[in-house]
């Protein structure tokens, strides 16, 4: 049996998804810039990915940029809108938990001269407000919050954090990585008081190499690449046109049903929660009160004392199970994650975590096969360790 529980990571492409995109490479594969009927075709599907968005996330197309990803989307979000308003402030807040595309970001512009401010996280991975309040500055230009953790899947109080920010100055910039939001739950910027907004597409079972960035109209940014000044010379280059039109096809897929397939992830995840309870030794991660209320309905983070992380993860995969030892986006980095250190995870765990991510096409048999095969191999792997 396989199973896939690797969600975060990267999900299956919509079979849906992939033949529109096949349809735009070898039959309307022209060049949106072109004038002939080839390039007005090609602009059509870009029209068509602008509307589908913009209609889901209830704000206007001009308001959309396709990028090639969340990593591109925190990059432009952030490194455009601190050179472009450097003249009111050079100040940034952030958390401690943020995805790589922030944090390594943040330090470029610390590099640059930027002041950053880490926020830190309680044991269950969320921010205190009143700690945001505190760091906020008449010079805070910039403050940059993640929707759900990629590593342990706490939700941030996005809606409280943006009212804050903005009550305290209303210039200061709010920018959202949902990168793992987007797609889980109904995420309307402008009723958050959100100026910026990543998501991706192969997190929703659109392409790899999609993505876009919400800019509010009202948004000084200033580009990160040059060239032809396509999306009105914010991301110049040629559109992705089947990537773009994969990405808009996806996210409208996964909110057909969205509220149905939600809740249905987090009885899945209730499930899940409720069969590692059985096994000693184990720690669950990003949960507040032991409850899942506050998380993502799709991820789950479990430490597990006496087991290396690596040496779970490969036993899994020898029974089919497919599951990271962190952020993909980083697995293949051998070092401590600062999600869990920031969290407070004991020193002995960090090394021992895994994450499991669920998607729509996860069934409960998937869940129960691989509670069954943690329970016969955790209490082997741990005699193992200690020999």
């Amino acid at each position: 049996m396989e199973v896939y529980l690797d969600n975060s990571a990267t999900t299956r492409v919509f079979p849906e998804v992939a033949e529109l995109m096949t349809k735009i490479m070898c039959t309307d594969y022209g060049n949106p810039s072109s004038l002939h009927t080839k390039g007005v075709v090609a602009e059509q599907y870009l029209r068509y990915a602008s509307q589908t968005l913009s209609r889901l996330l209830k704000v206007n197309e001009k308001e959309l940029l396709f990028t090639s990803g969340g990593t591109e989307s925190d990059n432009l979000a952030l490194t455009g809108a601190a050179f472009a308003n450097r003249r009111q402030g050079n100040h940034i807040i952030t958390t401690q938990i943020e995805h790589p595309a922030v944090l390594q970001t943040c330090a470029y512009l610390e590099s640059c001269g930027f002041r950053v401010t880490y926020l830190p996280v309680d044991q269950s991975g969320r921010i205190r407000l009143a700690d945001l309040q505190q760091e906020m500055t008449p010079d805070t230009i910039l403050v940059s919050i993640m929707h759900t953790n990629n590593e342990v899947g706490s939700l941030q109080p996005i809606a409280e954090a943006g009212a804050l920010v903005k009550r305290m100055n209303p210039a200061t910039l709010f920018h959202v990585d949902a990168v793992q939001g987007f797609g889980k739950e109904r995420i309307y910027p402008k009723r958050l008081n959100v100026d910026m907004m990543s998501a991706s597409g192969h997190k929703i079972h659109g392409p790899k190499g999609t993505g876009f960035l919400y800019v509010g109209e009202k948004v000084k940014l200033r580009p990160i690449l040059f060239g032809g000044g396509q999306q009105r010379g914010l991301r110049s280059g040629t559109e992705n046109v089947p990537g773009i039109a994969g990405i808009a096809k996806a996210a409208e897929m996964i909110y057909a049903d969205l509220d149905a397939d939600v809740q249905r992830l987090y009885a899945l995840k209730q499930r899940f929660i409720d069969g590692v309870r059985r096994i000693d030794g184990i720690r669950l991660n990003g949960l507040r009160d032991g409850r899942i209320e506050g998380t993502a309905p799709h991820v789950t983070s479990v430490s597990i004392a006496g087991v290396r992380s690596e040496v779970m993860l490969h036993a899994l995969e020898e029974r089919g199970i497919y599951v990271s030892a962190g952020s993909a986006c980083s697995a293949r980095k051998p070092q401590p994650s600062a999600t869990l250190k920031a969290m407070g995870v004991e020193k002995e765990l960090l090394g021992s975590t895994i994450r499991f991510s669920f998607s729509i096409f996860t069934t409960e048999e998937e869940i129960r096969y691989t509670l069954q095969q943690m329970y016969d191999m955790i209490p082997m792997l741990r005699r193992f360790t200690r020999r």
